[in-house]
């Protein structure tokens, strides 16, 4: 009798899987490289690997019904006569007009001021209804100087220089020019129609020593009453950080390379930068060796979506976080309601990172009347405030079971880690240990 052995099933590579071999061969027909926007794809370690420890015996949790825990946090109280209090630590990133309809940046703004918290600009300068809806606004001061005026950064709450974004740190962005309008033209003194590619470095200093210059240049202009923000991206927390509380910023803003973007190259996106889980303790020891820590706000970006991760970010020594594709799934992008028009532009709800080519069948990331005549918003503002809201609460709900009265009261004991990256990353113990990688010891 004869035996005959199965043939072996083809087997595929995983350097040269299907999504790469699809790239290589898109590459070799248009000879350009992809643009898209949203966030990293990629897994890499994040909040979901950190769990807290809830209080039982050696700890005292608090009762939910009757004792308080509270939400606020004051952000520029260094230096500025007006720094801003907001109801919940969670803050809206910045998001250009131009990028999103003027229909996305009311809903934006209508949703932060009913939640009590703000939001920003983004690159392209301040709209009439943004401010109009954000009872706290703050205003982004890109390399690109789009919509830059005195009066603007008379007319904002806090400024927020902008140095580099999660998505891209040490690059521009993108905006094609389907999506500069009449109106986006004439904000950003640019030509209609054409595609814009902003500036990755502002054009008036080249390190530290001159953005403390264009800090008190800032200061100067609004007669030291705004605050004003720093904003990196996660590369070199620990240096960065400290050379902008040198320089004399009130807050930090670190956005990790979960953050999205409207547009920009897809191999900068999923290649450079650090995991924000990375990039918060870095931060914190910085101002912790400059004696600043909770005396200069620390923002956390980039990947942000539930109470859990606020109450993380915090207990790692955050002081506030801030959304920005999570505000944009809120208000009603990506959507499955629109799944057959996303599918007629080759792609799919949950998956649509095509912001840049403004179709968004939202009416969201578009410039197109037509589309952007979809989203209604003081309807979506509704929704987002609904969901700022649950997000504080779920951040409270945490923090009392951690036996603390204010969110801020949450620290890294409360924390363990589940994988060995989480715990090196975020230095909290590996589960059911003492021990993280570097502390030594077990």
């Amino acid at each position: 009798m004869s035996y005959h052995n199965p043939p072996t099933p083809p087997r595929k590579s995983a350097t040269f899987d299907d999504q790469t071999l699809a790239e290589i061969r898109r590459a070799a027909a248009t000879g350009i490289y992809d643009i898209r926007g949203g966030g990293t794809k990629r897994k890499v370690p994040h909040f979901d690997d950190l769990l807290f420890l809830g209080a039982s015996i050696s700890r005292y949790p608090l009762e939910g019904y009757r004792e308080k825990c509270d939400t606020t946090v004051v952000l520029g109280s260094r230096f500025a006569k007006k720094p801003i209090t907001l109801k919940t630590p969670i803050t809206i990133a910045g998001m250009s007009f131009g990028a999103l309809s003027g229909n996305a940046k009311e809903a934006l703004g209508r949703g932060a001021t009913l939640a009590g918290t703000s939001t920003t600009t983004g690159d392209g300068g301040m709209t009439d209804e943004e401010r109009g809806h954000s009872q706290m606004l703050v205003y982004q001061y890109l390399p690109s100087r789009y919509g830059m005026n005195p009066k603007d950064l008379r007319r904002a709450d806090a400024i927020e220089i902008v140095i580099g974004q999660g998505a891209k740190p040490g690059g521009g962005g993108m905006l094609l020019g389907q999506k500069i309008s009449d109106r986006v033209a004439n904000m950003r003194n640019l030509p209609k129609g054409i595609d814009q590619r902003s500036a990755c470095r502002h054009p008036d200093w080249t390190g530290p020593d001159d953005l403390e210059i264009k800090i008190m240049e800032l200061r100067e202009i609004t007669d030291w009453e705004k605050p004003i923000y720093v904003k990196v991206g996660g590369a070199r927390p620990y240096y960065d950080t400290a050379l902008a509380v040198k320089a004399g910023a009130d807050v930090v803003v670190l956005d990790g390379m979960q953050g999205g973007t409207a547009a920009t190259q897809d191999v900068f996106i999923e290649n450079v930068g650090m995991p924000t889980l990375a990039c918060i303790r870095p931060a914190v020891q910085a101002l912790q060796d400059l004696g600043m820590h909770r005396k200069v706000q620390l923002i956390i970006s980039g990947g942000i979506r539930s109470g859990a991760d606020v109450a993380k970010a915090l207990a790692l020594g955050a002081d506030a976080v801030a959304i920005g594709t999570a505000a944009l799934v809120a208000i009603g992008d990506n959507d499955p309601r629109w799944e057959e028009e996303y599918q007629k532009l080759g792609t799919t709800a949950g998956a649509y990172d095509d912001w840049h080519e403004g179709k968004d069948p939202a009416g969201i990331t578009t410039q197109d009347p037509e589309l952007a005549a979809r989203l209604d918003p003081v309807t979506a503002g509704r929704r987002l405030a609904n969901y700022l809201k649950v997000m504080t609460l779920e951040a409270q709900t945490i923090a009392r079971a951690c036996g603390k009265n204010h969110l801020h009261n949450l620290e890294p004991e409360d924390l363990c880690a589940l994988t060995m990256e989480a715990a090196a990353m975020a230095q909290v113990p590996l589960a059911g240990t003492s021990w993280y990688p570097g502390k030594g010891g077990f």
